[in-house]
């Protein structure tokens, strides 16, 4: 077994990727501080070709060297809005036709391995700040809360990584 070259995989081109059909999914970053962390989101959302990312609040948006130390360029694939309050993100995605849902620990949350996402409809998922994830305020806004289940003694996971293993869920339902 060989690893294949890049110029083996057949990668379409920025401007391909944009007129490419799309993952139904946009994700929001609820104040999330590691530039690193927007970085990847935005590599992880160019791999599974989604519709978008919301970057609200302190949340820091391209051109950044930091972002892009981690994006290698997926920041001028996948499109993307800022915006000051994540309210205003909910309020126009759920206007648009979302359902917004929150990656949070809360009452009444759907597990991530129980949720089907639904063929005919879009999705909006929030991951919020390092420390204090998303905002109260923000969860209220929602439609509803998935979580991922944790095994372990720590109450959470990387910002990065959780957006990785709910992009992937959605993904699959989508592209294959």
């Amino acid at each position: 077994m060989r690893k294949l070259k890049v110029t083996e995989m057949q990668r379409i081109s920025v401007e391909e990727f944009q007129s490419a059909e799309k993952t139904p999914l946009v994700v929001v970053l609820d104040h999330v501080r590691s530039l690193y962390n927007v970085g990847s989101v935005f590599r992880t959302a160019d791999a599974f070709r989604l519709s978008g990312i919301c970057l609200c609040g302190i949340t820091a948006c391209p051109p950044h060297p930091e972002i892009h130390k981690t994006a290698l360029g997926a920041e001028d694939s996948v499109y993307w809005k800022h915006y000051e309050r994540t309210e205003d993100a909910v309020s126009f995605l759920k206007g648009q036709g979302y359902t917004v849902l929150a990656v949070e620990q809360c009452q009444g949350s759907t597990m991530l391995q129980d949720f089907r996402p639904e063929a005919d409809k879009k999705y909006a998922v929030i991951l919020g700040n390092e420390v204090k994830g998303v905002q109260q305020q923000v969860v209220d806004s929602c439609d509803g809360c998935l979580e991922i289940p944790q095994f372990g003694t720590k109450h959470s996971m990387n910002v990065s990584v959780t957006a990785g293993i709910v992009m992937w869920h959605f993904a699959q339902s989508v592209l294959l």
